[in-house]
Formats: C-alpha cells, structure tokens, sequence
C-alpha cells in the first residue's frame, strides 16, 4: 500500500460514517413497521383554495372574534336616533303591519344590489338586519360581512325580542322538548378527509370567485338553508350533523350522530374543513340556530349543503336548556328575553304601538 497512513487517518472517518448509515436505516425501519401510517395529504380544488386564501387576505372574519356579529335589542332601542340604518327582511305585509320605527323593508334576494346602488354601507355606524327570529338574519349578515361590509349586524332574536306581539309566532311558539328524550352522550369522531366542494365558477381569483359564489347563494333564497328539527329526528344517519358548540354543553347530550366543531376553529381552517363531506347534507345546530345561521352562509358559500337547524337546541330539549342553564350557559329562549319596545304599523312612520 503506498499511503499507509492517509489510510491510518481516514479508517476512523469510514467507520463514523458507517455507523450513521445503519443507524439511519434502523429507525427507518422501526417506523416503517410500527404501523402507523401517516395522515393523508389532501390537495384541495384549486378555486377552493383560492378563495380560502382570499378570505383569509381580507381579514379571515369566519376566524375572528367578530363572528358571528350579533346585537342586541335593547342596544337598537337605544341608538334609534343615531347614525344606524335599520333593515327588515320580512315580507311586506309583515313588516307593515308592524317595525322598528325607521327602518327600510329589504327583501333578501335584493340585499346585494340594495348596498351596491341605493345607499353608501360605509355612511352608516351600524347597518343593522332584522328579521322573525334572528336567523335569517345571522344568515344574511354573514353573507354580507363576507362581502366586506363590516359594520353589519344581525338583532339577536329578531323582531321576537323587540315585543311580544312578534315573538308569540315565533320564539315563543317554536321552543319544544319533542325530541329531548333522542338526545345522546356519545362523542362522535370526524369523517375522513376530502377535498372541498368544486364551485365550477370558472374564475381563477379569490375575488372573482367570492363574487359569483355570493351572487349565486342570495339567488338561491334561504329556505334550503333551513330545517326545523323534526326533519332531523326522523332519521339523523341522513345527516353529517356539526354541533357547533363548547364541549361541555356537546358531551352533556346532543343530536344522535352529530360531531362536535369547535366556535371559531372551524370556518376557514383547510384541516377542518377537509373532515366535511361535500356529497352530504351538512346540519349545522347551536343554542339558537342564530349562530349556526353564520356558519351555514358560509359553507354554503363554499358549495356545502349546508342547513341550520331552526331554533337549535331550543327546538328539541327547551326544557333541560332552562333546568341547566347556569351550569352549562344554556341560552333558553323565555319571556325575559322579549322587550317591550314601541313599533311602527305603517311604512310612513304611523302611530307607535
């Protein structure tokens, strides 16, 4: 050999090198046979994830503390004088038979192209959108914050909660305890992951896309986003049902089947998202179905079939929300919650009532 020693000098260097090798190759062989396979990696559809990125640009509102924007009546009563605009999207006779003194009856359908052409959004303190009970509302206003109108909030209750007169067709008389005997305690597990709905807009910005997503949901009306409780009941397994609610309240009895998505790390997340079926219906439900009415407009934007669950829990177990309202925050709908505030019969301003 003619270099004895580079050869002497470099054998610690092979042997070093060589112990790292099989090192190496035994931990790749230990996890390899351990037999946990790694979480699936889904490649969501390009306008999906173009409009994620573009809400979340825009100020990621599903994701924020603003969300679901709610305010309450006695907050209205007190600023009617103030620089607010207050609309009504109840049916016209509805509305003259009874409304907030000053405000303007807007049907949901006309919602975009009345901000767009016939007032200045940005003028206002607050626009604020009433309806029945809150949800159609919540439902709307979430709509139209997606949209970038971000003074716009839904009135808590609805017209129920500004006087009696109106609750008594509505809050009052759709709290029920049919189905509070169906509930169950069994933590449910989320569904495998999926790629998002493909919207088929044709557009390739999160702009564009946000656009003709919105247009096509208000076009469409809201009572598919809708279902009362009853429809639920008959057969939940129809359903990939989403408790939106704390975990104490979830585990304390829930729809059968529901699963549990937690307020505020849900909407916008791509991980969490991907857990929903987009060849499902999707049942959205909380305390009072205003809430839900956020989250339903905004998978619905995205292209889920999304629906609320009308009243929420209020619509199947009123009364175990009353018994245990201070332990677990139930929000029950009762007669403390309704006003007694003055309204207007006519579209001109009329006599108060």
């Amino acid at each position: 050999m003619k270099h004895p020693k580079l050869f002497r000098n470099m054998l610690p260097v092979f042997m070093l090198a060589l112990l790292f090798a099989c090192t190496g190759q035994r931990n790749k062989k230990s996890a390899d046979q351990s037999g946990q396979s790694q979480p699936k990696e889904i490649t969501v559809n390009a306008e999906s994830q173009a409009l994620l990125n573009y809400l979340a640009e825009q100020g990621d509102y599903a994701g924020s503390r603003n969300f679901p924007s709610m305010i309450a009546a006695s907050e209205v009563f007190a600023e009617l004088d103030s620089n607010n605009l207050i609309i009504d999207l109840r049916d016209k006779n509805t509305y003259e038979q009874g409304h907030i003194r000053g405000s303007v009856n807007v049907a949901f359908n006309d919602l975009p192209d009345y901000f767009s052409n016939n007032i200045k959004p940005s003028g206002y303190k607050r626009i604020i959108l009433v309806c029945h009970a809150g949800q159609i509302s919540g439902y709307s206003t979430s709509l139209l914050r997606l949209m970038g109108y971000s003074n716009v909030y839904s009135m808590k209750w609805g017209m129920s909660s500004w006087n009696k007169k109106f609750a008594e067709d509505w809050w009052l008389s759709k709290v029920s305890n049919e189905n509070q005997d169906k509930i169950e305690t069994t933590v449910n597990e989320k569904g495998s992951k999926n790629d998002l709905p493909v919207m088929h807009t044709g557009e390739t910005t999160g702009k564009a896309i946000l656009a003709k997503r919105i247009k096509a949901v208000f076009a469409a009306g809201y009572r598919d986003a809708m279902i009362p409780a009853a429809d639920v009941f008959k057969d939940p397994s129809k359903y990939y049902i989403l408790n939106y609610d704390r975990r104490d309240k979830y585990e304390s009895g829930h729809i059968p089947g529901a699963i549990r998505y937690k307020p505020g790390e849900t909407l916008g997340y791509k991980d969490e998202m991907e857990t929903l079926p987009s060849d499902r219906d999707l049942v959205v439900y909380c305390n009072t179905g205003q809430s839900s009415a956020f989250v339903t407009a905004y998978l619905r934007l995205f292209g889920y079939n999304a629906k609320s669950l009308l009243f929420g829990n209020n619509s199947f177990m009123h009364d175990r929300m009353v018994k245990d309202k201070k332990t677990l925050s139930w929000v029950p709908f009762t007669d403390a919650d309704i006003e007694n505030y003055p309204y207007v019969k006519n579209q001109d301003g009329g006599s108060l009532r």
